[in-house]
């Protein structure tokens, strides 16, 4: 089945998905890494994008973020995206495409599945086989949410705050929430529903932002099991 057109509405959280062509390697190194960073970190303050939570595998990221305006996360990602290529082709002396196509995203039900999308992008390195524990895994958002250093690029969605009422105790509670891990099933409908571009929520989300843009959200009944394993984007 066709993926939906991209759909991008402000004030509301995307999960982002940039993989590279053929799946091959888009960071060599720490200093590729940290280029993506700066870079993410500066245009995401430019096009009003705040950012939840991010991981960098070996040849694709996540994101977790929500645009204030209706063109600043596909600004952000075409900046971002076009750049980073200009950097990594000139460091590495080689030319030509390093991204699989446009970046792949979906809006999400802030409610239901904000922290499982943050919980699933910090596990993606543990799903991968990178690391036993998420914290091991020194590029992802997860180690500023549980204390161990402070991430400038990062814009904590008010649920996250919602945790504890003092630092320590948000941070134990993120840690033991990432611990508990999500359901398969939830893990299944956030990777698919970013790869295919169906927006992510129960009957009543999908029905309101349906009468809001006059467009189907999804191919069927929010929450309906799959009926085959969608493809890994952490392979």
């Amino acid at each position: 089945m066709a993926r939906q057109p991209r759909l991008t509405i402000p004030g509301y959280p995307h999960h982002v998905i940039q993989r590279g062509n053929n799946r091959q390697p888009v960071f060599v190194d720490d200093r590729d890494r940290e280029t993506l960073l700066e870079l993410l970190t500066a245009y995401a303050a430019s096009h009003k994008v705040a950012v939840h939570a991010w991981v960098l595998m070996d040849n694709h990221f996540h994101l977790l973020a929500t645009p204030s305006t209706d063109t600043g996360l596909p600004l952000m990602m075409q900046a971002v995206g076009r750049r980073y290529v200009q950097l990594f082709n000139k460091r590495h002396a080689r030319s030509g495409t390093l991204w699989e196509g446009r970046y792949r995203s979906t809006l999400v039900q802030t409610d239901r599945y904000l922290l499982a999308c943050m919980a699933y992008i910090d596990l993606n390195p543990v799903r991968a086989g990178m690391v036993q524990r998420p914290a091991d895994h020194r590029w992802s958002s997860h180690r500023h949410y549980i204390g161990l250093v402070q991430d400038r690029l990062l814009t904590p969605h008010p649920l996250a705050w919602g945790l504890g009422n003092t630092p320590f105790a948000r941070e134990a509670a993120y840690a033991d929430l990432v611990q508990q891990g999500i359901a398969l099933d939830q893990q299944r409908a956030l990777t698919e529903s970013a790869l295919k571009g169906w927006v992510l929520g129960d009957r009543s989300f999908l029905d309101a932002l349906e009468t809001r843009t006059d467009r189907r959200m999804t191919r069927g009944q929010a929450g309906r099991p799959v009926s085959r394993k969608p493809r890994d984007p952490d392979r």
